[in-house]
């Protein structure tokens, strides 16, 4: 299974109002394994960012006055997140901001939903931790995930840590992708190696024992006993008598 774990950087809070994405980054992950092939940049919003969101990510005007706007990456992007589940914290504002600049770019990119699907891991930690903080920052602290080098918010950092989040809270899928591993590993690969059976063969008394009991069934059956004509039926035709 192919997932995109995705975080967004913009200009504002609100859609509605115009504000446009400035940054987009996202991490692959293929059967749960991150496999760093990311997709990652900055984008040129052709309007002013907000001081407050530049208080909270750090990036300015003058640093996306050369880079390029949604409309020039746009194919790029779609490609790579067609037919993948998307991994997104509060999905709905980024989901939203995304199809504003889909619509934007032009009617034929259409919106998300018609590229990827969409899984919120806002809503899987709120199931999982009712009544708890579940920002990112309280997630990775309470799964133990070392954020310390998030000063600031970044799109690709917050797709990176939300990666490990994501991986953490549903860890008891882990041996689903193992048992994946083994699906699509090569056939050679597949044949496990086992030590030899040890096989004990009857003799003496057993093999006496054995035959009593035979002739026995054969007397009651009067010649039919299903045993001993499987035996004859397995003694090579040289061995029998004349």
């Amino acid at each position: 299974m192919r997932q995109i774990v995705l975080d967004t950087e913009t200009t504002g809070l609100e859609v509605g109002k115009g504000h446009r994405i400035i940054e987009i980054g996202a991490v692959e992950l293929l059967e749960r394994r991150i496999t760093k092939n990311d997709f990652w940049h900055y984008v040129n919003p052709q309007r002013a960012i907000d001081v407050g969101a530049q208080n909270v990510h750090g990036i300015s005007d003058d640093m996306l006055a050369d880079k390029p706007p949604f409309r020039d990456i746009v194919r790029q992007f779609l490609d790579y997140i067609r037919g993948a589940e998307l991994i997104i914290h509060n999905a709905a504002f980024d989901v939203a901001f995304l199809d504003a600049e889909l619509a934007l770019a032009g009617a034929e990119f259409g919106t998300i939903a018609d590229h990827a699907t969409v899984m919120d891991t806002l809503t899987l930690a709120r199931e999982k931790y009712p009544g708890q903080k579940n920002s990112l920052d309280a997630l990775c602290k309470r799964l133990e995930i070392d954020n310390s080098h998030r000063e600031l918010h970044g799109a690709l950092l917050d797709a990176q840590l939300l990666a490990d989040v994501y991986l953490a809270m549903t860890g008891g899928q882990g041996d689903f992708a193992f048992a994946s591993e083994i699906a699509h590993a090569p056939r050679a690969a597949q044949i496990l190696v086992r030590p030899a059976l040890r096989v004990r063969y009857a003799a003496g008394e057993d093999l006496a024992l054995h035959e009593t009991r035979l002739t026995r069934l054969d007397e009651v059956s009067k010649g039919h006993c299903l045993w001993r004509r499987l035996a004859l039926e397995h003694v090579p035709a040289q061995a029998l008598p004349a």
